[in-house]
This record gives C-alpha cells, structure tokens and sequence, in this order.
C-alpha cells in the first residue's frame, strides 16, 4: 500500500493515481520505440531511393502520428477513465463495439503483440547467446498433423519466461511498474541517442553526410518495387513509394495510444494525458528523423 500514501486513489474505481506526466510520457515513448525503427528503414530506403525522401517519410509519418495523438489528447481529456479506446468506442457509438474491441484487444491484438515482441527479443538475443535459438529444441516438434507441429525451443521459453517475469513485475503494484517501464524506456532512449551521436561523428569524419545528403533529391540505387512494374524511378511511382512505406514507418511509430488504457491511474490526467501524448511522440519522431 506504498503507493496510496504518496498518491490519490479513485474512491468509484479503486484506482491509485501514481502517473505523473514524466512517467506517462515514458509510456508513450517506451511504447512506440521497438525493433521496428532499425529495419524498416533500409526497406523505406530501397523504396523511395534517396535521403531525402527517407526523410520525407518520417516527415509524413510525424505529422499523422502527431495529428492523431492530439485527437486522442482530447479524447482522454473529456474521458479520462481506464480503458482508452474501449471507452470511447462505447461512448461514441455502443457499448456494443466497445464490447467487441475490448475482446479483440484481449484475444487477439495485445496478445499477438506482446507474443511478437517476447520472439524477437529471444531472437536477438540469441545473437549474443547463441545457445537460445529457435533450432535448439527443449522438446522436439511433435507432429499433429500435416504443416503443422508443436515444440519447445529455447527461443520460445526466453520469450515466455520474459512475458511471465513482466507480467509478474506489472501484478507487484504501480510503483515498481512505472519503475520498470521508466528504467527501459529511458535506455532505450538513451541508445538511440548514443547511435545518433555515433552517427554524426563518424559520418564526418568519414565524409559520409557529404555523400547521403549532397544530393538530396535524386532517386538512385537498386530500388525495390512498390508495385506491379512499378519503383521510384518514375515521378508517380515515387509517389506510391511514399505511400506504401507508410505501412513500414507507422509501424514503427505506433502503440502511442497505449498511455490512454491507463487514463485511471494517472495523476490529472485532464492536463497530463494530452501533455504526455503530445510530448512522448514528439520526442520519439524527433528521435527517429535524427
């Protein structure tokens, strides 16, 4: 009950509002920043076929993110309950879709997400420790039918062990919760941050920023097609080029509105919600366009 002596509790929910805007907005960054930005940007690259369209797309994905993490601001400001988009799928249109969502987000989203995240994980760490590989069975496959088998690899026991030791760490109460989440989300940052610098000194001392952005503009390179017969080499091809890596780069910025689904345990979350939405993308697409 450490948590209720320093922060206010919800007397309808039971809630302990213990979230303060910088943890909240840890939440939003920690969210958004995945594997996804270390290698969606070489496909962006080999579709668009020039710096200068990279950047475009971050650009564009920026200001939608942006765009969308201010409507949710205001959704959370008028509703600021637990829940986030279950509860403004029930208010705008029926408890019924509200109904639906929270058990597609249950069954199916969230899980599919965090199974996702818990894989590759294990599959980078077997980088490092090669002895965790998805080919080092613990059980051997036992076939159930034809294409399909089940099996135990020491892959797949480091992603569950790593989702049963979250999960457990989440259930021990909000304190050391936003403790993990914040100690993650600022080395994550903090990397990012660290490759950016090491970027920018290597790259001119090695005069590579002279040969990326000397000709910004210019489509180059062996270009992946963005459709049938169809790459950045023409004007209109490097318009769906942009568009299409738009799948690959909002990938990479999403999971922002993950802040709102803890809407009842954040301390004001009228004026911290939106202030954390507005900030924790902002200074995740800053991170990305660096």
């Amino acid at each position: 009950m450490a948590d209720v002596t320093v922060s206010t509790v919800d007397r309808k929910t039971g809630f302990v509002r213990g979230l303060g805007l910088w943890d909240s907005t840890m939440i939003v960054a920690g969210s958004m920043i995945g594997s996804g930005i270390f290698i969606v940007s070489a496909d962006i690259a080999r579709q668009t076929g020039a710096p200068g369209w990279l950047l475009i797309v971050w650009i564009v994905t920026g200001l939608l993110t942006l765009m969308a993490a201010l409507s949710y601001g205001e959704l959370a400001a008028m509703m600021p309950k637990a829940g986030g988009q279950y509860v403004y799928l029930r208010e705008a249109f029926s408890p019924f879709w509200g109904f639906l969502y929270g058990w597609t987000l249950f069954l199916v989203i969230q899980t599919g997400t965090i199974a996702a995240v818990a894989v590759g994980f294990a599959k980078y760490l077997g980088v490092l420790w090669p002895a965790v590989s998805e080919r080092s069975y613990i059980i051997a496959p036992v076939r159930l039918g034809s294409g399909y088998a089940l099996s135990l690899s020491t892959a797949q026991l480091v992603g569950v062990l790593l989702i049963a030791l979250l999960t457990w760490m989440n259930t021990r109460g909000l304190k050391l919760g936003k403790l993990v989440q914040n100690v993650f989300t600022t080395a994550k940052t903090g990397a990012l941050i660290a490759l950016i610098i090491l970027g920018v000194l290597v790259g001119w001392s090695t005069g590579a920023v002279g040969g990326n952005f000397g000709d910004l503009w210019t489509v180059r390179g062996s270009l992946q097609p963005v459709g049938q017969g169809l790459t950045a080499a023409t004007a209109f091809g490097l318009f769906v080029a942009i568009c299409v890596a738009q799948t690959n780069s909002l990938f990479s910025a999403d999971a922002w509105n993950n802040i709102t689904f803890t809407a009842g345990e954040i301390k004001e979350p009228r004026r911290n919600l939106p202030r954390a939405l507005l900030l924790g993308t902002g200074l995740v697409i800053a991170l990305y366009l660096l």
